[in-house]
């Protein structure tokens, strides 16, 4: 099951027009569950390098990484 909620966030993430997202919007991908297990969800992805932390110092959003980071993380560089 956390596979598939994880790839539900994440596809929900691709198909955003935005590329930052709050943590109330992310909970939006997948409304049956709640907020507590989606925050766990959301904080599994980021460990695992599919989504990042962005903040300006108030407020921390959710993003992608961008393909530049990803190719990083591959070669160890990060």
């Amino acid at each position: 099951m956390s596979d598939d909620v994880k790839e539900r966030i994440l596809d929900w993430v691709k198909q955003q027009k935005k590329s930052k997202l709050y943590f109330n919007d992310l909970c939006k991908a997948v409304p049956e569950i709640k907020m507590m297990q989606a925050k766990k969800f959301v904080n599994e992805l980021v460990s695992e390098g599919k989504l990042k932390y962005w903040s300006s110092g108030s407020t921390t959003m959710y993003m992608l990484p961008s393909e530049g980071d990803v190719a990083k993380e591959e070669k160890g560089m990060n």
